[in-house]
């Protein structure tokens, strides 16, 4: 498989006054397309910082992150903004969807943003989305009309309106009730199968069983992964039993 992402010997220290905080040390991480991935590690490891490093939305101290071959720390911050909303979809904890906007109008402006399609186009991709995520009914409902499930999932609809290659998700179940959590979940791996490259970064182990592979941090490095495999429902609780014995030798 093709690598989507590179990083090599990325480095991010923050300066506070004459204090340094070494965030990321030397990583080192190739992701191949189509893979989904997951970030684990104790807070403040870095994980988060990693994703941001790799998806170009934050500064790097030293090293190198590729993007299907572009060197992301060359690039000005125009060219970034525009790889950022043409080829890559993002997920958060939080929605971070505008109150002043109908579900609807939310999750089509970025895809108004890019351009890369015409506006009746854009519209009806949004509705096959929202149908896909069973949240149609909801396209002109306001932000605080709905729940927490039903607005990530129309997070993820925006995620996906311009077709990215890669899906960068920072705990997108974290703000989530445990059904919700499995739903979304669920429609992740769907996302994938359908061919998307996934890395998200996330703190549950039932989540991280539904990827492929998992690469755990510690004080800013990656000490380890494990490879799951390609997902099976029927395997969920076998999977995760083998991600709490491999976390056990690790220490966590």
């Amino acid at each position: 498989m093709t690598t989507i992402v590179s990083a090599q010997h990325v480095n991010k220290v923050y300066k506070m006054g004459e204090t340094q905080q070494h965030v990321l040390k030397n990583i080192e991480l190739a992701i191949k397309e189509g893979e989904f991935i997951a970030i684990m590690g104790p807070s403040g490891s870095g994980k988060s910082t990693l994703l941001y490093a790799v998806s170009g939305m934050d500064q790097i101290t030293s090293g190198r992150v590729l993007f299907q071959d572009k060197e992301l720390t060359a690039l000005t911050e125009e060219q970034l903004a525009a790889l950022r909303l043409q080829t890559m979809g993002f997920i958060f904890q939080q929605s971070h969807l505008l109150k002043n906007l109908t579900i609807f109008d939310n999750i089509i402006l970025a895809a108004y943003l890019a351009k890369i399609e015409n506006r009746q186009t854009v519209n009806r991709r949004a509705l096959e989305l929202m149908k896909g995520m069973g949240i149609e009914e909801l396209a002109n409902h306001m932000i605080t009309q709905v729940s927490g499930g039903q607005l990530q999932r129309a997070a993820i609809c925006r995620a996906l309106m311009n077709n990215p290659r890669m899906l960068f998700a920072d705990e997108p179940t974290g703000a989530l009730n445990t059904n919700a959590a499995i739903e979304v979940m669920d429609i992740l791996a769907d996302i994938h199968q359908s061919g998307t490259t996934i890395m998200l970064v996330t703190h549950d182990i039932k989540v991280a069983a539904k990827t492929e592979r998992v690469l755990f941090m510690v004080d800013g490095q990656i000490v380890a992964e494990h490879t799951l495999g390609t997902y099976k429902k029927e395997q969920l609780k076998a999977r995760e039993e083998r991600l709490v014995g491999w976390l056990s030798q690790l220490g966590f």
